[in-house]
């Protein structure tokens, strides 16, 4: 999870970790892209079995919800695969 870099006589190692402060920001994006969509997914128990409730296939549920969490998942890629130290 880090990296030692070259140290000489008597130094103290120094770590610097491999993911910086951009990283870490796209990652929660990402779970909070990822928890809104599993909440939009959640709800609307029915209290009849017997009776159909057509709102399992509502917008929300059929489309959005997926759309969330893979947009979540997209961002979680792209996290884990900036490179922060990058010059423009």
């Amino acid at each position: 999870m880090s990296k030692k870099k070259n140290i000489k006589q008597g130094q103290k190692p120094t770590r610097e970790l491999i993911f910086q402060k951009r990283n870490y920001l796209f990652m929660f994006i990402g779970l909070a892209f990822i928890a809104l969509g599993f909440i939009l997914m959640s709800g609307g128990g029915m209290d009849d079995h017997a009776v159909f409730n057509p709102e399992v296939y509502s917008f929300r549920r059929i489309r959005l919800a997926p759309t969330m969490v893979l947009i979540g998942l997209g961002l979680q890629v792209y996290a884990i695969l900036l490179n922060p130290h990058k010059k423009n």
